[in-house]
């Protein structure tokens, strides 16, 4: 597995991971019917930095880096992870997230967040406690589950 800066012949690859991701509507808030000219630019250039990871040449999960919030706050960088439904389990999210820390650092940022982590994916929550981050809030009933309603989120934060 490497794990590589995107290039625009990787938006095929990027788009079908998040169109699988985001249409089970269980652990992003972006729209289930998210249209792909749209995904394209949530995920490619709305931030500073987009990877995939690959196994065998194919892309079979993509991460991005970009600062949370503007001006004052750009010291804080926020990622978001997907993994292909056929490269799952297999240690992919992590080593997405060790790869991101090292960019992060190599960006200058000093600390990372995720903001909106769903409480009901219990295995994202858990790797990402591995990987040091904190809960550092709860948002009662801040995501509208397809199967579950609404339910909780949590912030996680970790200094790098």
């Amino acid at each position: 597995m490497s794990i590589r800066a995107a290039v625009p012949e990787d938006s095929e690859a990027i788009w079908s991971i998040f169109h699988d991701v985001v249409a089970t509507g269980d652990t992003y808030a972006y729209a289930p019917d998210t249209c792909r000219s749209d995904a394209l630019r949530l995920w490619i250039e709305e931030s500073q930095s987009t990877y995939v990871a690959e196994c065998e040449g194919e892309v079979v999960g993509t991460y991005y880096l970009k600062a949370n919030q503007p001006g004052l706050g750009a010291h804080v960088c926020n990622a978001a992870y997907m993994v292909a439904r056929k490269a799952r389990g297999q240690g992919l999210g992590r080593a997405m997230c060790e790869h991101s820390i090292a960019e992060a650092r190599r960006f200058g940022y000093r600390a990372m967040q995720y903001n909106l982590v769903v409480a009901t994916n219990e295995t994202a929550i858990r790797l990402w406690e591995k990987m040091g981050f904190t809960i550092t809030g709860r948002l009662p009933e801040a995501f509208q589950h397809a199967q579950d309603g609404f339910v909780d989120a949590v912030v996680m934060h970790r200094s790098l």
